[in-house]
């Protein structure tokens, strides 16, 4: 079975992706969690990944990193993971890596924060730029190809990708028109989402600079992680 490494649900976006899409694919793995560690993530995550970073899939003998890298190999093991259709896996692929590279003042303003609520100070201008392109993007593939996922009508790795988006856009408010609000609360709504986002609440650990990345974005209006079962 398939070993994934991966760090605290409440802010490890790049280890929901091969996570939510295992578990929506249904394709078996066993989850390993190292919690960060401001001092000392070089050395504990070292012990299972190449880069000292997650997520870090293991297979037998085989360790993958890099989420994109874990959704190619799951893609060679599995159906399912990319669109059937040449032209809506072409563009799926596409959406992915513009994911995978781009965002940037997405990422850096409203890092993922699943327990926070965060009323965001004024948009920059990069991230007023992400968020036109981000609806421009979603409009596309949902246009294109039908819906209600961005590929077509089932869930695949482009869905997984944007998938700490939606709770970026939860978290923030973050200013979107319907067609695109309407695709978020349908991420939001998956058994995946919903049991990684349970686990997120239930965390006992609190990391200060993830904390103070999150914060620096604006003023904090709740905290639901003070509200989840001990």
């Amino acid at each position: 079975m398939y070993r994934l490494h991966i760090a605290n649900k409440n802010y490890s976006s790049w280890s929901l992706r091969p996570w939510l899409l295992m578990s929506e694919l249904a394709i078996p793995f066993e989850e390993r969690l190292t919690p960060f560690d401001a001092d000392a993530n070089w050395a504990s995550f070292r012990a299972f990944s190449p880069t000292g970073q997650v997520p870090c899939l293991i297979d037998g003998e085989l360790a993958v990193w890099d989420s994109l890298a874990i959704v190619e190999y799951l893609a060679e093991h599995h159906p399912g993971v990319w669109p059937a259709a040449a032209d809506a896996r072409a563009w799926a692929r596409s959406a992915c890596a513009e994911m995978h590279s781009g965002f940037r003042a997405l990422r850096d303003e409203c890092p993922m924060n699943c327990g926070l609520r965060v009323r965001l100070t004024t948009p920059s201008e990069p991230l007023r730029h992400d968020l036109a392109r981000l609806e421009e993007l979603w409009a596309q593939g949902l246009e294109t190809f039908g819906g209600p996922f961005l590929a077509g009508g089932t869930f695949t790795a482009v869905d997984a990708f944007f998938a700490p988006v939606a709770f970026r856009v939860q978290g923030f408010d973050l200013p979107l028109g319907a067609a695109t609000r309407g695709y978020v609360e349908r991420l939001l709504a998956l058994p995946g989402t919903q049991a990684w986002y349970r686990a997120a609440l239930a965390e006992p650990w609190r990391d200060e600079p993830h904390e103070r990345e999150t914060l620096a974005a604006g003023e904090r209006l709740v905290d639901h992680r003070d509200a989840s079962p001990a």
